[in-house]
């Protein structure tokens, strides 16, 4: 054979011992895609209506189909939320965009809304399959073939968030995080094996060495456009940017420890931050800054930052080699030049180290107050303030996270000898990880991967010992045909067999079984909330907005310019995006945590004007306070309607009052005959949440109920015997609408005579859309000239055009008692819409 045959032959046979490895890969690859569709009746519904999971999916569906109605131009700045500030959107662009490019394609430049909504409901489907291949190759330099098929296996039925944020109909950019970050771990950890492998030094870069430096140059360019297309993903992309800094500062004063040249990793982390400093030049918005929630120049001086970053560390590697200087004295100077720069960034820019020094509490710290009350923040370890490993082993499995544990171990015990950069590499990639989880449980869906690749190194490292690589040698050489298959047999050993069955029961059928229960169906609004928010978009009075357009974003320091229609919807954040994506309405609050007021710092602090002052506040007065002070025209409210479910009454509220840090006294110890139980008290029977669900807003003035949906069991009915047995009442004690829509009017003002002094009481039923009856009263005192007066929400008359066409209302007049007088009133929309005044 001749030399230039020998390559061509060497690349075929690659190809063809790869191969089976490679099928193995696309057939898993094809299972995690099956498991992730699994609950495709639950998101596809028989009325055609499609329910994505969660919140932020129908967010993104949302800027999707903006984006599409405008494209290439794409909505940065979002009036339609958080009224009447609006919102900008902090959403990195390439989810939206990918799933937008594939709907023109399929839809040839003009895709239908089902098509759109099909797209966008299997997206993360295939994201979450693809992810299997990144996590097989990084499975492979770690461990060899079979540690890659095993943790290909092992991420594609990995349940916890990993398995939720990538199931059919979970439209969010998580899945595309893990993905990218997993393909840029892949890319760096290539990069570096190959510049490693050829023993690149910078000296090959000034002599154009080309032989050298292809391969590796490739790797870094990719694992640079890699990290980009993780950063526009997601903003807080910068935390793999510390994985790579903390892995570099590592393995520098290993090498150096080691005698060897770090040219190589000085090379492959100046490409690959070059290249990501470049790709996000062109998203950067000026005027945000060096904001890390949005594309600012933070994210290109991170990027810069580490390119000087591996080139100072390489610097100072070849000086202290120059020089002669002992080894033990480059850690040393890493930490002291690291410690001056700290203390100039502090002097020049004090904002930038604020930001510095902030970030990781953000993503490592446990949060408290309100923000402990938002599910995906909290610690995974923590609930309820209790130490607790249950949400560990929901979202990894127990024996997974206890390999997962033990391979770093390993991987630590390994830093004594002399270990490959690859491994250096994944253990501290997946210690940082580790942490992550610690602080918010979110990040789960990252350290599910950190998860299937130590799992599998551990299960790789058990196969070595029994001699896995020999019995596949003895299976190539003996088995050429099936009818070989018995023959080979005689080759296998009882201790290699235990070592399949222990991985196959200990490691990949716990997740399995998980994965299995998981995809059982999905989350989202249920059939009520959906109906709920479908009647706001049909019945009450269009604000005014151009739903699919792009605004501008308004003047630093100024608001946007809204239209006179316009109004807010106020709700708890949760629900904020199913209120503009399914309502076509305005929320005052979101799921970005805008809109909840309350307190950030201690007690002592100004409770800000919000969903959480509004709901927890004391008395109608002070929530229509609340709903003034929001809005920034002192002669209008925030809000013109209110929707509250049961959750929001029961187990919500105490999230509610967390944001305010003002939680005592809603709930008081009460003896039950069996032990004590906390029962609502007093002090959250005033709230305006229990007086507009509980108590159907009875006996308020500026607040009607105009639409509930069916009702289901719940914990309703037990609020309601308390307050029965607290106050002495008699309200019914029956669960009503799950969600209730609330309209804040100005209301009618009944006025009449009776005797000085005198008790006077108002009553009417109200019937709902849902044939439920309740009653409506008010009782007030007549002053000293006889005179009396009520503020009453509901018309007698029926909705009128171009208002809210509500239909729960008065089953006839108004009552009023006083002595022995007994008058019917009957009051006009115009007169509750108006203020007007209806004399008696």
């Amino acid at each position: 054979m001749s030399s230039q045959d020998r390559p061509v032959s060497t690349f075929k046979s690659k190809i063809k011992s790869s191969l089976p490895y490679t099928l193995a890969v696309a057939v898993i690859a094809f299972v995690a895609l099956w498991i992730r569709t699994r609950p495709s009746d639950s998101v596809f519904l028989t009325n055609g209506f499609v329910r994505f999971g969660g919140n932020d999916p129908w967010y993104h569906m949302r800027t999707l189909n903006v984006l599409l109605e405008n494209y290439p131009d794409r909505m940065f700045f979002n009036p339609m939320t958080n009224y009447p500030n609006g919102s900008y959107i902090h959403f990195g662009p390439l989810f939206d965009q990918m799933m937008a490019i594939t709907a023109l394609v399929l839809g040839m430049g003009s895709p239908s809304q089902d098509l759109i909504n099909t797209i966008g409901a299997y997206f993360p489907a295939v994201l979450g399959a693809l992810t299997v291949i990144p996590v097989y190759y990084i499975g492979k330099y770690l461990g060899g073939h079979k540690t890659g098929v095993l943790a290909a296996i092992l991420i594609a039925f990995a349940p916890g968030q990993f398995l939720s944020r990538s199931l059919v109909g979970f439209t969010d950019h998580h899945v595309a995080e893990s993905l990218f970050s997993t393909l840029f771990i892949m890319f760096f950890m290539l990069a570096i094996i190959t510049s490693k492998k050829k023993n690149l030094h910078f000296e090959d870069v000034l002599n154009k060495n080309l032989t050298v430096l292809k391969e590796p140059l490739v790797y870094s360019i990719i694992a640079g456009v890699m990290y980009s297309a993780y950063q526009l993903s997601w903003p807080g992309a910068s935390l793999f940017l510390l994985v790579a800094l903390v892995y570099a500062v590592i393995q520098y004063v290993l090498d150096n420890f080691h005698g060897e040249s770090s040219d190589y990793l000085g090379f492959t982390g100046i490409i690959t931050f070059l290249i990501s400093a470049v790709l996000i030049l062109p998203f950067v918005h000026p005027d945000m800054g060096f904001s890390l929630y949005y594309y600012s120049w933070f994210h290109v001086a991170t990027a810069i930052g580490a390119m000087a970053g591996f080139g100072l560390l390489s610097f100072i590697q070849r000086e202290f080699k120059r020089k002669q200087i002992r080894a033990y004295y480059y850690p040393l100077a890493i930490l002291g030049i690291g410690i001056l720069g700290f203390l100039a960034t502090k002097i020049i820019s004090p904002s930038i180290y604020s930001l510095v020094i902030n970030a990781p509490h953000t993503v490592f710290g446990v949060q408290t107050g309100g923000p402990a009350t938002i599910a995906e923040v909290s610690s995974i370890f923590y609930e309820s303030g209790v130490f607790t490993l249950s949400r560990i082993f929901g979202n990894f499995t127990a024996s997974g996270f206890f390999a997962s544990v033990f391979g770093m171990f390993v991987l630590t015990a390994n830093l004594v000898r002399k270990p490959k950069p690859e491994k250096v590499l994944v253990l501290v990639w997946s210690v940082l990880i580790f942490l992550t989880i610690y602080g918010q449980n979110r990040f789960a869906y990252y350290y599910s991967i950190n998860v299937a690749v130590l799992s599998a190194y551990v299960g790789g490292l058990l196969l070595e010992k029994v001699k896995w690589n020999e019995l596949g040698q003895k299976f190539k050489a003996n088995v050429k045909s099936p009818a070989d298959l018995a023959g080979f047999m005689k080759f296998v050993k009882i201790e290699q067999v235990l070592a399949v069955l222990a991985i196959a029961v200990i490691l990949i059928y716990p997740v399995y079984g998980s994965a299995m229960e998981l995809t059982a169906g999905t989350g989202g609004p249920d059939g009520s909330w959906i109906e709920a928010c479908l009647w706001l978009k049909s019945y009450t009075p269009d604000p005014g907005m151009d739903y699919n357009g792009v605004y501008e974003a308004p003047e630093d320091g100024e608001l946007f310019d809204y239209p006179d229609s316009a109004y807010g919807v106020m709700s708890w954040w949760d629900y904020g995006h199913w209120i503009e994506t399914i309502g076509h309405r305005m929320p005052n609050a979101n799921p970005f945590q805008a809109g909840i007021g309350g307190r950030r710092g201690n007690i002592e602090d100004e409770n800000q004007p919000g969903s959480s002052t509004f709901f927890t506040a004391q008395s109608e007065e002070e929530a229509t306070s609340v709903l003034e002070a929001i809005h920034p025209d002192p002669d209008k409210a925030a809000a013109r309607y209110i929707i509250s479910d049961v959750e929001m009454a029961t187990g919500k509220f105490y999230a509610m009052a967390a944001w305010t840090l003002d939680t005592e006294g809603y709930y008081q110890p009460y003896w039950t005959g069996s032990g004590y139980q906390y029962l609502p008290s007093a002090r959250y029977f005033d709230s305006m949440e229990s007086r507009l669900h509980i108590l159907d807003g009875n006996g308020l003035k500026q607040y009607r109920l105009v639409h509930e949906t069916w009702a289901y069991q719940t914990q309703e009915v037990g609020y309601k015997q308390v307050y029965n047995l607290l106050y002495g009442s008699s309200i019914p004690e029956v669960d009503t609408g799950y969600v209730k829509v609330f309209e804040y009017v100005k209301g009618a003002k009944i006025t009449g005579t009776a005797s000085p002094n005198e008790t006077v009481d108002i009553n009417t039923t109200i019937l709902t859309g849902q044939g439920r009856t309740f009653e409506y009263s008010q009782s007030t005192t007549s002053d000293s000239d006889g005179r009396f007066e009520f503020t009453v929400p509901y018309s007698t008359e029926g909705p009128v055009s171009g208002e809210t066409q509500f239909d729960t209302a008065p089953s006839g007049p108004y009552v009023i008692n006083y002595g022995d007088t007994t008058r019917e009133v009957r009051v006009s929309e115009e007169a509750v819409l108006k203020g007007e005044e209806v004399r008696v």
